[in-house]
């Protein structure tokens, strides 16, 4: 089992980066979240699961060890893989789905493209508390400094929330449109390097969740 990866980033895109460890590349599947935080040379961090299958071995990353865990435990609901599972964590916060489970929130999780009324009512039920309470771990939202971050910082990664939005299949005007009322909301004129993972994610609730 791999747990998790450290190493220097050598490539990122929509879906998945090559993380470099002790000279084998490794590929890792992530939601747009976690990879807008990487940056192609730098080190990183990310925690993994590892999915066996009889023809392929595959990994997915996480920003962290509690996203890693809600991915590994929505998968024992039936009808939950990894694809599901990493979509649930592409519109959602780990904590957002405790709540969403904990609170029978349908509405929530039938935002994740794939999950209709009955698989979000199955998913509530079997479920039930496996996840937890809410940890208070959310990401910061768009406009929301992260923790030591001065107030006069500029560095606007609204195109690269932007591009995440296209990725997932949404066409351009619509995830700029969808990032400005974001922005709007949060009384800000910029995404922030620490605000991007909260950007997307609130743009995704903007749009109805990923395409897929």
């Amino acid at each position: 089992m791999i747990a998790s990866l450290s190493g220097v980033v050598a490539s990122v895109q929509l879906d998945r980066a090559v993380l470099e460890v002790g000279g084998v590349g490794y590929l890792v599947h992530a939601t747009p979240a976690t990879l807008a935080g990487l940056r192609v040379g730098e080190t990183a961090r990310l925690a993994t699961s590892l999915v066996v299958r009889e023809d392929s071995f595959t990994l997915y990353g996480f920003a962290d060890d509690d996203e890693c865990a809600v991915f590994e435990t929505v998968q024992t609901v039936s009808g939950v893989g990894p694809r599901l599972a990493l979509a649930m964590l592409a519109v959602h916060t780990p904590d957002a789905l405790r709540r969403a489970v904990g609170g029978g929130d349908i509405a929530a999780l039938v935002r994740v493209p794939g999950i209709g009324n009955k698989g979000a009512q199955r998913i509530a039920l079997e479920l039930g508390d496996k996840l937890g309470p809410p940890t208070g771990a959310d990401a910061p939202a768009a406009g929301e400094p992260a923790a030591g971050t001065g107030p006069h910082r500029v560095d606007d990664r609204r195109d690269q929330v932007v591009e995440a939005l296209v990725g997932l299949g949404w066409n351009l005007k619509a995830a700029d449109d969808a990032v400005s009322t974001v922005l709007a909301e949060a009384g800000v004129d910029v995404v922030e390097a620490p605000d991007v993972a909260g950007a997307l994610r609130a743009a995704l609730r903007v749009l109805g969740g990923p395409r897929g």
